[in-house]
């Protein structure tokens, strides 16, 4: 069949889905699955506007559920211009003004739309500057009372106190770190990035990367996000634990040799189109692949989609993308000694 969809439940007319009462709900059946690649409301210079905890109503992904889309580029370039346009207002000038789109990307909305994916649990990767930002610590405080969410907290490479400030995330229960060289405006291969990398791995942090360029950043920030600069940062720290989220993105050739190379590299789907999933499947140690969706810019239902129907007929390894390596991957992390409990 054909996998252009003209909106989101539209994959109902894979064999997995089904629309009931107006959503687009996964069959059971399919068995669990564990996001690694998700965010709340994220706010910067001034304090969430957003009570992050709530279910609020529909989802207003970044990518409209309306919108046309197809498996075989990556997702973002289904995204229009007005899309887009709508997009940047929101994470820009919405952090000011608790904008539309945002109210929506709660936990209570995420987890109801887990539940509807079958999706038992979901990773959210902050984002911080060194100052002016305080994400990590209030999605801690927005998941403390669930056990469906996990956060990977940030600590931004040129904070100071840098192994204190990785140190009281543990302690509140950060089970990895994320580092966003577009977003924290320091490249991978900086030296104090490479210096957090190597805490990470002495505390048994994972570190999830946004890696690759996705087309529609900066020109500053493409440059930090070119795979060949990670390489500094992995090879400098071969105790920790790499996911590349995205999978290198828009160069995922790279992303897939650093895998090969590395058996601490990991990679993640996020966006990628089902062509790249398929080469990733195919090339790479599926012991060290992860599922994630980039929730709330993406629904969960379509990153799924495509890894179903990449494993279709070989269900070991489904179970292993979409669940099974990923709990291994949260359980990694050091707690007083001992190594946390991430079987699901």
């Amino acid at each position: 069949m054909t996998h252009d969809y003209a909106n989101l439940h539209d994959l109902a007319r894979l064999p997995w889905f089904r629309v009931v009462d107006g959503q687009l709900k996964l069959d059971p059946a399919v068995g669990p699955a564990i996001d690694v690649h998700t965010h709340l409301a994220q706010s910067f210079i001034v304090p969430n506007r957003v009570d992050l905890r709530p279910e609020t109503g529909e989802v207003r992904h970044y990518l409209p559920r309306d919108r046309a889309f197809a498996f075989d580029r990556y997702l973002n370039q289904y995204l229009t211009a007005e899309d887009r346009k709508r997009m940047e207002r929101d994470l820009v000038w919405g952090v000011f003004t608790g904008g539309a789109m945002r109210t929506t990307h709660t936990a209570g909305n995420l987890g109801r739309e887990m539940k509807s994916a079958g999706v038992v649990k979901s990773v959210l990767l902050a984002i911080d500057w060194p100052l002016l930002s305080w994400n990590a610590l209030e999605w801690l405080r927005a998941s403390a009372d669930r056990d469906d969410l996990v956060v990977f907290g940030s600590v931004h490479p040129l904070a100071p106190r840098l192994a204190e400030r990785l140190d009281q995330q543990v302690a509140l229960g950060v089970r990895g770190i994320k580092i966003h060289p577009a977003v924290q405006i320091l490249g991978p291969d900086h030296p104090r990035t490479i210096a957090l990398c190597r805490m990470c791995g002495e505390r048994g942090l994972p570190i999830f990367f946004h890696c690759g360029p996705v087309g529609i950043e900066g020109e500053g920030a493409r440059a930090r996000c070119q795979v060949d600069r990670y390489r500094a940062a992995i090879e400098a720290s071969p105790e920790t634990t790499f996911v590349l989220g995205h999978s290198g993105a828009l160069q995922p050739e790279k992303a897939i040799a650093l895998a090969r190379e590395f058996p601490n590299v990991w990679v993640e789907f996020a966006s990628q189109s089902l062509p790249v999933i398929e080469r990733v499947l195919a090339e790479v140690d599926p012991s060290r692949i992860c599922f994630g969706s980039d929730w709330p810019f993406y629904p969960q239902a379509i990153g799924i989609a495509k890894v179903l129907v990449a494993t279709e007929g070989r269900e070991d390894l489904r179970r292993a993308v979409l669940h099974d390596n990923a709990a291994r991957l949260l359980g990694r992390v050091r707690q007083g000694g001992a190594t946390a409990d991430g079987r699901d």
